[in-house]
């Protein structure tokens, strides 16, 4: 199994070097695992001139699959836009038509009063988020900034197609079929007639998942129903933008953003498995960040690209083995637990592997 390793900018070094660890573990236990690594975002454009570099988007295509840690960082911001990390992040997601994104949230008991809700609200939270990732407005065409009746104009387009939506419509109702039977698809249907088809052809696939609970949601009421009451939902599945909000705001319902690994898959199910937060540079360096995320995306690697269950479960016990004895890195860390860096969490999850 090839693996491309992507570490990217900010603290995206720090946190994939402890999900390599938990690799190496696998590997001295017989996996067969090679790992190559390039540069990608602020990281590529230093090495290449291109925050997506021609030998990194090549490593890409050739792997099973893709561990990315993170890009991004205020010493790219000044570069023309084609030019900036995210913009390798867009691109490597659109070439390799990886256009479902699953994020889940999950809460770990012990980190209940962690999380920015009271814990009667929280407790017990298993929610999993489909995003469309290759389309909506991030990619629609046209777009620009243009002179206008003298002034400046920004516009982008939001457009989806038809077999866009069917596609990830499957793989939503695919994982609710395996987890809850209840899929809650957010649009702004009475708004948007992007959302309007998105809606149609939910309802037209759901006819062939006549066990799953289909409902449907405006996504600004959607924003407020997590936070007012997270468990009604088992499966969300949602449009590009509105999925890239939603999550980040279902990431503090489990704790801290750096507790939540996210999968991007294509039709054949390889994946570019990375945490949902970004680089992160005020803590970059430091030994600071919170490793989880990407140690559970391994976990997610191997569940969903890898199919091998028992291996995803392992890395997955292991991670709650040291929540449970009361580890955490400084962003989760509550009176009467134990604060460790970086490092130390990699260590503890290698240790308890």
């Amino acid at each position: 199994m090839k693996i491309a390793v992507l570490p990217g900018d900010g603290i995206g070094p720090e946190i994939v070097a402890q999900a390599v660890k938990v690799l190496d573990v696998l590997k001295s236990d017989g996996a067969k695992i090679e790992m190559e690594t390039a540069p990608i975002g602020g990281a590529g454009y230093d090495a290449a001139g291109d925050p997506l570099p021609e030998a990194t988007l090549s490593l890409a295509r050739a792997a099973d699959a893709v561990l990315l840690g993170a890009v991004g960082g205020p010493q790219y911001d000044a570069l023309d836009r084609p030019l900036r990390p995210e913009r390798g992040l867009l691109r490597i997601r659109k070439e390799l038509n990886l256009f479902a994104n699953l994020r889940p949230a999950l809460l770990y008991p012990e980190l209940a009063s962690a999380s920015s809700l009271k814990p009667e609200v929280v407790s017990g939270l298993d929610l999993m988020i489909v995003r469309e990732l290759t389309g909506d407005v991030y990619f629609g065409q046209p777009r620009g900034i243009e002179i206008r009746n003298g002034e400046r104009v920004g516009f982008n387009t939001m457009l989806y197609s038809e077999s866009e939506v069917r596609r990830v419509a499957h793989v939503a109702f695919g994982i609710a079929m395996k987890r809850g039977k209840k899929l809650c698809s957010v649009e702004k249907a009475n708004v948007l007639e992007c959302s309007e088809l998105w809606k149609e052809v939910m309802i037209e696939v759901s006819k062939d998942y006549p066990e799953v609970a289909l409902s449907h949601m405006y996504v600004d009421n959607a924003a407020m129903q997590l936070i007012r009451a997270p468990k009604q939902f088992d499966t969300m599945v949602t449009g590009n933008i509105f999925g890239d909000i939603l999550s980040d705001a279902a990431s503090m319902l489990s704790g801290s953003i750096g507790m939540l690994p996210s999968a991007s898959l294509d039709q054949n199910n390889k994946g570019m498995y990375e945490p949902i937060h970004g680089s992160a540079p005020d803590i970059s360096g430091k030994n600071l960040a919170n490793p989880l995320a990407t140690i559970l995306s391994v976990a997610m690697m191997y569940r969903y690209t890898f199919a091998d269950l028992a291996t995803a479960d392992r890395i997955e016990g292991a991670v709650k083995k040291v929540i449970a004895q009361g580890l955490r890195t400084g962003d989760i860390w509550t009176e009467g637990t134990q604060k460790v860096s970086c490092s130390e969490m990699g260590d503890a999850v290698v240790k308890s592997l």
